[in-house]
């Protein structure tokens, strides 16, 4: 048996701050110290952090723990071993010869790669890479943020030509720096931080000649050796400061950390954290599963020889949503106002707010998606409005702007600041029920509950939603710093203050709350229904000259692309036109001439109605090449597109309304596959 005055460090350095708490063998904290560091933004999208200062936080943490911890009457040599925990993907290069960086650490929600990731996507084998790396190509990786600087930073480049280039995430940084840098040269990452950089083949946990391959670094870089989460002697020891001598033990990931902090050793088990994004993992056990639904694969933590493997949902925006209220808009003073604030309203008022501050991750996976906030009430004659996002590709930008402002996009006179602030809760939540559906369809099985920690996870009303909108319960532990508990136990497991997870069972279980569903599947299906078109909605803002997707279309305004476009409008008029289409008529289905289509649902106020027809051409049966003409007005139900004939007491917004409708005509006369003209 251990003696009870046995202590484990935990290192845990996050992407806002960094702290260091000191756990005792039942898993409660007995002492902590915190500090926020610099966060750099040199440009819109770019995120850095200064690896020194980093690493100069995570001693100041050390010294103050230790001293709240002997104020206590404890002593410092009582801490046997340390664990460590990280932002992952942030991505670090120094100068393997000096130890000194070369570059700002370029932080995981950084998104100036968008450019490499688009030229990546289009190399041959691009597609293969997730099943080998169990990641997608996208500006999260450390691998784009890697190339970026081999690209733009001279510095970098030559140090990769003289083959001094040293690369890593934040493990590998701290431990080599803790450790005394270049003078011990501990050079190491864990299996849950390597898996995360694209470089890793998940089956073998080994660096992958083809991955390094596809990204041009093989040979000329030095990358840290890949070990596994919990080891006695891999990760060195701390070679000065508070704490000198003492081994570091055990290294995770944050995310992995926080799934072995709630002890999710089963198969089945998942966890989300709140954090400055928001991460879900589930534990899908020793075998790897490639997720065909948005998802990525990673390593959940490796100990005892065998790694355990999680699918895995990232949300790129959940605390830092609260952040932006409190900095940008100043709603509070404090964070953790947002909840007071967010009950003082009833619901969200109609506001949707999707917080793509950093493009949206799983399952959506939309680099160029931009924060939006949508207002939803019920659509009478402004149903033109919907149609009109779907139509995106056909009408100018600045219309588009102007009108999805001015009716359903945005904040209406009754929105309130508790309003914004449910919905910025809400955000989270909705994009945690979108990775939970992608989840159950990978796994195949569905979840029976949610462990919760993290900053978010302290407002009762954003769990409450979040078990409304998931319906099953949502678990949350008394003590919350599950990520630092878990590097601890990776540490201590180590160092064998436990041996076993049957010893950690009942650790941090205690006085935990369970918040159950409170509405119905069909209420929180509807919620959710509206968050989906939100995001549509949140599409295609960036404006570049690599705005296209693989196929080549152009993507503007709210993301639909011409082919998309194409298609929905064919779709509409094949089912709005007696007889439908030539190919179509031995399918023919006249319950259709009685629905009311998309096209002929762009209905205002007025009565007069164009005459229209359409001339097909590539949608014709090959075997007959001859024109078709039909008259579409004779044959739908409702008015194609209506024209107010008396405009004498119109105001602005309906003569801005009425001169739009004829620019959609004359756009869609404009469409490749088929003409429409109009009298």
């Amino acid at each position: 048996m251990q003696s009870p005055e046995v202590f484990v460090g935990s290192i845990d350095q996050g992407t806002t701050s960094t702290r260091f708490l000191i756990i005792n063998r039942d898993g409660e904290p007995v002492a902590s110290h915190q500090v926020e560091f610099g966060q750099i933004y040199p440009h819109p999208g770019w995120h850095e952090h200064d690896p020194l200062e980093l690493v100069e936080s995570v001693e100041t943490c050390i010294a103050g723990a230790v001293e709240s911890f002997e104020s206590q009457g404890f002593s410092r040599t009582s801490i046997t071993c340390v664990g460590i925990t990280n932002q992952r993907e942030t991505t670090i290069v120094w100068d393997h010869e000096t130890g000194e960086p070369l570059y700002n650490a370029i932080v995981w929600t950084d998104t100036r790669s968008q450019a490499i990731v688009a030229e990546l996507k289009s190399r041959p084998g691009a597609s293969k890479l997730q099943s080998l790396c169990g990641l997608p190509l996208s500006t999260y990786s450390s691998a784009t943020k890697l190339l970026w600087m081999l690209e733009h930073v001279p510095r970098v480049r030559e140090a990769f030509e003289r083959g001094t280039l040293a690369f890593g995430t934040v493990d590998a940084w701290l431990v080599y720096r803790l450790n005394g840098g270049p003078d011990a040269n501990v050079f190491v990452s864990d299996s849950t931080n390597a898996s995360r950089t694209m470089f890793v083949n998940l089956e073998t946990l080994r660096y992958d000649d083809s991955l390094l391959d596809f990204f041009g670094i093989k040979g000329k870089l030095h990358l840290p050796r890949i070990v596994p989460s919990s080891d006695s002697s891999a990760y060195g020891v701390i070679a000065s400061g508070t704490i000198a001598r003492v081994p570091i033990m055990g290294c995770l990931g944050d995310q992995s950390a926080a799934l072995v902090g709630q002890k999710g050793f089963s198969p089945g088990m998942a966890k989300n954290t709140y954090g400055t994004g928001c991460f879900l993992l589930y534990n899908v056990g020793e075998k790897p599963v490639f997720s065909k639904h948005g998802l990525l694969t990673t390593v959940a933590y490796h100990f005892g020889g065998k790694a355990v493997y999680a699918l895995e949902g990232s949300i790129a925006v959940a605390g830092s949503g609260v952040k932006f209220l409190q900095d940008n808009l100043s709603f509070f003073q404090n964070s953790r106002e947002v909840n007071d604030l967010a009950v003082t309203v009833e619901d969200n008022g109609g506001c949707v707010f999707v917080t793509a501050f950093s493009g949206l991750f799983a399952p959506y996976w939309i680099d160029d998606a931009k924060g939006t906030i949508c207002k939803f009430e019920k659509l009478d004659h402004r149903i033109l409005v919907e149609a009109c996002s779907r139509l995106s590709q056909h009408v100018s930008d600045s219309w588009l702007s102007k009108i999805s402002s001015a009716a359903s996009v945005g904040i209406t006179q009754f929105t309130q600041k508790g309003h914004i602030a449910r919905a910025t809760l809400e955000a989270t939540c909705f994009q945690t029920k979108a990775i939970l559906d992608a989840m159950e369809k990978d796994s195949g099985s569905a979840l029976t509950e949610l462990a919760v920690d993290g900053g978010m996870s302290n407002s009762d009303l954003a769990m409450q939603t979040q078990a409304d909108l998931i319906s099953i319960p949502v678990y949350r532990p008394k003590m919350r710093e599950t990520t630092a508990l878990g590097a601890a136990i990776a540490a201590g497991l180590a160092a064998g203050i436990w041996r076993n997870f049957a010893e950690l069972r009942d650790i941090n279980r205690a006085g935990g709350t369970v918040f159950e569903p409170q509405v119905t599947r069909e209420e929180s299906n509807a919620k959710f229904e509206q968050w989906e078109k939100a995001v549509r909605m949140s599409k295609g803002w960036v404006s570049s000259a690599n705005d296209r997707n693989q196929d080549g279309d152009k993507q503007v305004g709210l993301g639909m692309t011409t082919a998309a476009t194409e298609s929905l409008l064919t779709s509409a008029v094949k089912s709005s036109v007696n007889g439908i289409l030539p190919e179509q008529r031995e399918q023919r289905d006249t319950s259709t001439l009685n629905s009311v289509p998309l096209v002929s649902e762009l209905v205002t106020k007025g009565n007069l109605q164009p005459k229209v027809s359409v001339t097909t051409h590539a949608m014709a049966n090959k075997d007959d090449d001859r024109d078709r003409d039909w008259d579409l007005a004779s044959h739908i139900k409702t008015p194609f597109i209506t024209v107010s004939s008396d405009l004498d007491e119109a105001d602005e917004e309906d003569l801005f309304l009425e001169l739009r409708k004829v620019e959609i005509l004359q756009k869609l006369k404009r469409l490749r596959k088929m003409k429409l003209s109009y009298y």
